[in-house]
């Protein structure tokens, strides 16, 4: 019962996963998003402690495999401005750019090529009798 939950929650979240050219657009963008987490997390590495460089592993792992997209991506933009703030960044304008791209890994999720859209693709689910 909690799956199904689950699948109506992230279904609602998406209208489609989107495949073909897209889909690549979004495998692109998520992997930009998690290599530029990690950079930013390493070159801040003597200012942070372990579970921050934990976090920011986990949530590049997750993020490049598209699983929880858009709660990964929240998670990732609020560590990223407490990296920010916590140490400053190396320039504004690539902090804004990573910011950025959470925020619209937010607003589009996964694309078809991720864990989510094969959890929770569209899925025809028939009424009960």
């Amino acid at each position: 019962m909690g799956d199904k939950r689950t699948l109506i929650a992230v279904q609602r979240l998406f209208s489609m996963f989107p495949a073909g050219l897209p889909g690549i657009g979004l495998l692109f963008l998520r992997s930009s998003v998690a290599i530029g987490l990690l950079i930013d997390d390493y070159s801040h590495r003597q200012g942070l402690s372990a579970a921050t460089h934990g976090a920011a592993i986990l949530l590049s792992v997750a993020l490049f495999a598209g699983h929880l997209t858009p709660i990964a991506a929240a998670i990732a933009l609020l560590l990223q401005g407490l990296i920010w703030f916590k140490l400053g960044g190396s320039t504004a304008a690539a902090e804004l750019i990573v910011c950025l791209d959470l925020i619209g890994l937010v607003l589009l999720g996964p694309g078809a090529y991720s864990v989510d859209s094969y959890r929770f693709g569209r899925r025809i689910v028939l009424p009960p009798p």
